[in-house]
């Protein structure tokens, strides 16, 4: 074999892999996300994919959000006609940190609750583990194409802040779609921000691509675990509780009172979701969240807000909700403060029963379509 036949066959295969590298932008290695064997030799997730501990957990986090949905199992296939079809969305609380998928407010619902309006109800569970009203107004635009007959979106002060909308990876990473939301409802965010994520040509490439395109491949692998298992998260027989002695700071992302700058606070993606179902119903809630009796308790009432700042966003919210008619619960302190775990805002499996509790009476009050 002589050295100009070697030449030629190096020459060829990378010409042949320069080829293949520049076309996959072409053909948009995100896309490979609807391909998925969740819903088919798996068996669809009951949330959406998350978590950093893959080995125990059989879950990993992505930003595809194509192939988040194709795992869950709202993917899998034609909506039945005798369903009526629930989603949630919302933060981790909704998403279930450190519950089992019937432990959270979805599963509870599923248990308690057998037929509205003459069909079968099923409830999804579509929270993500971020705090973001943007991240929930992306996730509710895409779930919109499953046609649900109601949504319930549970929201809290920390998803408002203006700083908070952008930073989110799961909203950086997906900055053509938010820039599209931008543009279709006239979101009042910044289309340039520099948080949101803009891939480059090489990005694209094969090579670019690679971690993405391993993500995705590692994905299918953990759905032979999580469907023998049903194991999506990691459950430690210990953890740090969530704080109840708290800081004498009063500050709220830079606001020290004593007046709520309303103008940091995005109302308008909010205004946004609320509209952009149609003639879908939204049940919004305030979740509820761990009251301090701690140290500084006068000053906060947990780690996440100074009373004064929470407070007169409970006003804000009542006064909006009133004036535009929505369905509004406001569930934040029906919890006692030791049904929390690791965080203000996450809850033990009974105090997802109390909450699901109000939240079922709220959906038996709302007119069928």
């Amino acid at each position: 074999m002589n050295s100009q036949f070697l030449r030629k066959v190096l020459l060829k295969g990378l010409t042949l892999f320069l080829l293949v590298d520049l076309i996959v932008p072409v053909i948009n290695p995100s896309m490979l996300g609807k391909l998925s064997l969740y819903n088919h030799l798996f068996e669809g997730r009951k949330r959406f994919p998350f978590g950093e501990d893959s080995a125990q957990s059989y879950n990993l986090s992505l930003f595809n959000l194509d192939a988040m949905f194709a795992s869950h199992e709202i993917a899998s296939g034609t909506k039945p006609e005798d369903e009526f079809r629930i989603i949630t969305i919302g933060d981790s609380s909704t998403w279930g940190t450190l519950l089992r998928p019937a432990e959270t407010l979805t599963g509870k619902l599923n248990e308690a609750m057998q037929l509205f309006c003459g069909k079968q109800i099923h409830v999804y569970n579509l929270g993500y583990p971020t705090i973001s009203l943007t991240k929930d107004v992306m996730v509710l635009d895409y779930a919109l194409r499953y046609q649900p007959d109601m949504v319930i979106w549970l929201v809290s002060l920390e998803a408002f802040p203006l700083d908070k909308q952008l930073t989110s990876p799961i909203v950086a990473n997906n900055s053509a779609r938010v820039r599209d939301l931008i543009a279709r409802y006239d979101l009042p965010l910044d289309p340039n921000d520099p948080g949101l994520v803009k891939p480059g040509f090489w990005d694209m490439t094969l090579i670019g691509q690679r971690r993405p395109l391993a993500d995705l491949f590692r994905l299918q692998m953990y759905g032979v675990m999580w469907t023998a298992t049903g194991i999506d998260q990691t459950y430690p027989e210990d953890y740090q509780h969530a704080q109840t002695d708290l800081s004498a700071d009063i500050s709220f992302h830079d606001m020290t009172g004593p007046k709520l700058d309303e103008s940091q606070l995005t109302f308008g993606v909010l205004d946004t979701g609320m509209r952009m179902t149609g003639v879908v119903p939204i049940i919004l809630v305030n979740e509820p969240m761990l009251i301090s009796v701690g140290e500084n308790s006068e000053l906060r009432y947990n780690f996440l807000y100074p009373r004064w700042a929470y407070d007169q966003w409970r006003e804000m919210m009542a006064a909006r909700a009133d004036e535009n008619g929505w369905n509004y619960l406001d569930l934040w302190n029906i919890i006692p403060p030791d049904q929390f775990t690791n965080s203000a805002i996450h809850l033990t499996p009974a105090a997802e029963s109390i909450l699901a509790k109000q939240v079922e009476q709220k959906i038996l009050q709302q007119s069928c379509p």
